[in-house]
């Protein structure tokens, strides 16, 4: 019995590859033939860890919905700093839970602030890891959106310039208190520019901006307003915030617009949903320093199929940032940073 045509096109493809003699398994049987093919390598000084840093008197108070994470005080933050240091990460990202809200989110732009306070602590204990802060007003504000409250027509939203000023304060303050890098994250037009030129005018040429220049209204930021505290009180971020529906050219305007303000590293968040827009922009921009943020919504859905026994919670955490890595990103904020060295060494 003759072999059909689709069977027929199958051994002429075989053929044509040089099947048998060309056998792609053989890459794989042995372990270290495995490593040694890799081309993603997981590097623990590409990793910045996030880290929730409140004005109250508790020392830890644990995220429930991101296990092994807390909000802390200055004195747990020491603590913190010492297991970072030691893990040798890229540096962290700091967010700050003040004491007190306004409509302006004052304490993000004072110098007596829960930030400037909490970079001089680490400054003080490990003065060479990188301090990267992040610029917004969600935490701070008594709303809790990203900027000055303002109207579009009969609307409440964030007033898009008044707010440009106000970050700028806000960067300075961070580097007078010596932050190495600054990540506006608002999705504000113009942000990077207004950032850029207030901190060149007071001095601070050599402080880079790594912009959150597609920063998408995701879903998966549910876990991190718990821990920054950061529910808006009315509507939501969308308009601000890029659709996630939106074509991948808006992202890459996004971040065409971003370098030619000044921004030093660009930003695609979320990671693990936007895997295709991060490679969109490491192939539009080459050289370009791209980072990606691998969410708390990301981080938590996995934890919790892992307590359920549905997923091997390291081997997929592990997955999802050589996936980050493969895609492009040259740079992870993740909450798997500490927990992830600690498996690389076993």
């Amino acid at each position: 019995m003759g072999a059909t045509p689709a069977r027929r096109l199958i051994i002429e493809r075989c053929r044509a590859a040089g099947f048998p003699t060309v056998r792609m398994r053989r890459l794989r049987y042995h372990p270290a033939i495995r490593q040694l093919v890799q081309t993603v390598r997981l590097d623990p000084g590409r990793w910045i860890l996030p880290l929730f840093v409140h004005a109250r008197s508790e020392h830890r108070v644990p995220i429930s919905s991101m296990p092994g994470h807390d909000q802390l005080s200055l004195d747990a933050l020491r603590e913190e700093i010492e297991e970072v240091r030691r893990l040798g990460l890229g540096g962290v990202l700091l967010f700050g839970i003040p004491d007190h809200k306004d409509p302006l989110g004052s304490d993000a732009t004072s110098e007596q602030g829960i930030i400037c306070r909490a970079i001089r602590v680490i400054k003080e204990i490990a003065p060479e890891l990188l301090v990267i802060t992040d610029e917004c007003f969600c935490e701070y504000t008594s709303h809790g959106h990203c900027g000055a409250l303002g109207k579009a027509g009969a609307h409440d939203t964030v007033d898009n310039d008044q707010t440009l000023r106000m970050l700028g304060w806000q960067a300075v303050a961070h580097a007078r208190a010596g932050a190495d890098m600054v990540a506006p994250s608002g999705m504000m037009d113009g942000m990077v520019g207004a950032i850029r030129q207030a901190l060149d005018q007071a001095g601070f040429t050599h402080v880079p901006i790594m912009s959150y220049s597609a920063k998408y209204a995701s879903a998966f930021y549910g876990p991190f307003r718990e821990a920054a505290e950061s529910a808006p009180q009315f509507g939501d971020r969308r308009s601000y915030q890029m659709d996630p529906a939106a074509a991948a050219e808006q992202a890459l305007r996004e971040v065409e617009l971003d370098l030619a303000e000044g921004a030093d590293i660009v930003m695609v968040k979320p990671a693990t949903s936007y895997l295709d827009i991060i490679r969109l922009v490491k192939e539009r921009f080459p050289g370009v320093p791209v980072a990606a943020y691998n969410v708390s919504g990301e981080y938590s859905m996995v934890w919790a199929a892992a307590e359920k026994g549905w997923l091997d919670l390291q081997r997929v955490a592990l997955e999802m940032l050589t996936a980050i890595h493969r895609a492009g990103a040259d740079i992870i904020i993740t909450y798997w940073a500490k927990q992830a060295v600690k498996w690389l060494k076993q």
